[in-house]
Order: structure tokens, then C-alpha cells, then sequence
């Protein structure tokens, strides 16, 4: 299962984020999820998208783009909802490399995207918590 997230390699400069993001919405490319890190000269644009492969055909011309499969778990509206989700990676001894947050329509909830050594093992262990994870077809 799991999800793919696009990573796009961006200059940290005025006006990137606005060039990629129009190049996505006027491909008609919806946007799920997206998280900025950066460095001093570049970021990395990470997002889950409607149409992975057409995201990477706009946006390859300019940037790096690369695809990477992560782990969005159903996250409970409810104090320590975080907690369990990391506790069932934990008890497996999964390392978590980096997470953001998103919400999706009300009937979908709220997810944390999870980037993990082994997504597998990770898919395994959230669901025998009882925790929901998406696929692809679900975005």
C-alpha cells in the first residue's frame, strides 16, 4: 500500500513556490498535502497530489523531482491520537525520518504523513493498532 509523495528540489529564492504551485493548478493537478524544508540556497517541496505522474511531467522541466513512498495514517481527533500512532511504530523499533499533517475531505479525516525505514513493517504495525493507512487510490 502506502502513498507516493513527490519531492521537488527548488532554489530558495522569491517566486519558486508560486512557479510550481501555478504549473500544478493550471494542469488542473489537485493538492492534498504539502510541506516546505529548506536550506540556505535550496528546498525541498513536498506533496501528495491527485495525479502523481502528471505532477512530475509539469514540474520535472525546471526542478529535481523525485517520488518516494510514505506512510498516512488516520490520525483521531481526540488528545493522544499522536501518541498511539508512534507508539505502534515504536514498539516495532521504526524510525520516523520526517512527518507533516493533513485533512482531508470529512470523510477521510485527518492523516500524518509519515516518511519510515521500512514501510512495510511500518503499514503492519499501524494496523494491527487499528489505525487506517491510505493508498494511492484513496487520494
Amino acid at each position: 500500500m502506502a502513498i507516493q509523495q513527490i519531492s521537488v528540489f527548488v532554489e530558495n529564492k522569491p517566486g519558486m513556490l508560486l512557479k510550481n504551485v501555478q504549473k500544478i493548478s493550471e494542469a488542473g493537478i489537485n493538492l492534498r498535502a504539502l510541506s516546505i524544508a529548506d536550506t540556505q540556497d535550496f528546498g525541498i517541496l513536498r506533496l501528495i497530489v491527485s495525479d502523481t505522474e502528471r505532477t512530475k511531467e509539469v514540474l520535472s522541466a525546471d526542478n529535481l523531482v523525485t517520488t518516494t513512498r510514505v506512510v498516512a495514517a488516520k490520525m483521531e481527533d481526540e488528545v493522544g491520537a499522536l501518541y498511539t500512532i508512534l507508539k505502534a511504530l515504536g514498539d516495532q523499533n521504526i524510525n520516523i525520518e520526517y512527518m507533516y499533517a493533513f485533512t482531508a475531505s470529512e470523510a477521510y479525516g485527518a492523516y500524518v504523513v509519515m516518511r519510515v525505514d521500512d514501510v512495510e513493517q511500518a503499514e503492519a504495525a499501524l494496523h494491527a493498532s487499528g489505525i487506517a493507512t491510505l493508498e494511492d487510490a484513496d487520494i
